[in-house]
């Protein structure tokens, strides 16, 4: 109990007020009133009027008297992230031969449940109606990435988002049930790598693999992905598989080692 309330004391509300007005600005809504992002974060008029007027005044929010919207400058907050994974630098080369190998698109996702977060891409052409870039969102339980990232999950963070999650069906192929979800977990756990067949959206198949740090958890997840009617799924396991989890283990060296392939170590 006491470990609590020293927890309360030191939890700031008001950060966790910003935080929401920030994530209210999406695709959908690139451009809010100040009614809006009151009713849209679940806060007073007069809170979200002092959150923004302070998101202004550090340069993350511009406002022209009537809308208000995000800067570029928010993007500062990604890229710290970013930045402190190594990731891109040590994953982009890399990521770009296995496109050159597989004439398809390559991505690399870390998991922010319910979603996969994309934190990488080389694309070749574009197979989703979704513009995929830095940052794009989608539902782990629909996506070759997710299903890795989910795999790496421990039993009982897994067995949370299970009990709790709200399965969306995409597709007619989409998996909505928690135990079948699970079942396809286990089967990634045991094999290493994750398949999914136009779950997302129709005419999308993709492979995906882990990216692991020196004590073997699961950081990240390196993905393929190409158009079903294109490539098969016996194409998909046979040729694109091996190079797949190849590019997945040489990241992973790379960044345990802390220096791009053939780099100076940091």
């Amino acid at each position: 109990m006491a470990q609590a309330a020293v927890e309360q004391k030191q939890y700031l509300q008001s950060l966790e007020r910003g935080m929401a007005v920030i994530q209210v600005f999406s695709r959908e809504h690139p451009a809010l009133t100040l009614s809006e992002v009151a009713r849209l974060t679940g806060t007073t008029r007069a809170t979200a009027r002092r959150i923004l007027l302070t998101l202004e005044k550090l340069g993350h929010v511009r406002s022209d008297g009537r809308l208000f919207s995000l800067t570029p400058r928010v993007l500062s907050l990604g890229w710290a992230y970013l930045s402190s994974l190594n990731l891109w630098e040590i994953a982009q080369p890399l990521m770009e031969d296995l496109v050159q190998k597989t004439k398809e698109s390559c991505s690399a996702a870390t998991l922010d449940l319910p979603d996969i977060v994309y934190v990488a891409r080389v694309p070749t052409r574009r197979i989703m109606t979704i513009a995929l870039g830095i940052g794009t969102r989608l539902p782990a339980h629909a996506t070759s990435m997710g299903r890795v990232l989910l795999a790496g999950l421990p039993d009982d963070e897994l067995d949370e988002f299970l009990a709790g999650a709200q399965l969306e069906r995409f597709t007619d192929w989409t998996v909505t049930d928690p135990s079948r979800l699970r079942s396809l977990v286990e089967q990634v756990r045991r094999q290493g790598w994750a398949l999914n067949d136009q779950e997302l959206e129709i005419g999308l198949r993709s492979i995906a693999a882990p990216i692991k740090s020196g004590d073997g958890r699961t950081i990240a997840a390196l993905n393929v992905s190409a158009a079903a009617p294109r490539v098969a799924i016996d194409e998909l396991e046979q040729r694109f598989l091996p190079a797949l989890l190849e590019t997945a283990n040489d990241i992973s060296d790379s960044l345990i080692r802390g220096a791009p392939p053939g780099g100076k170590q940091r």
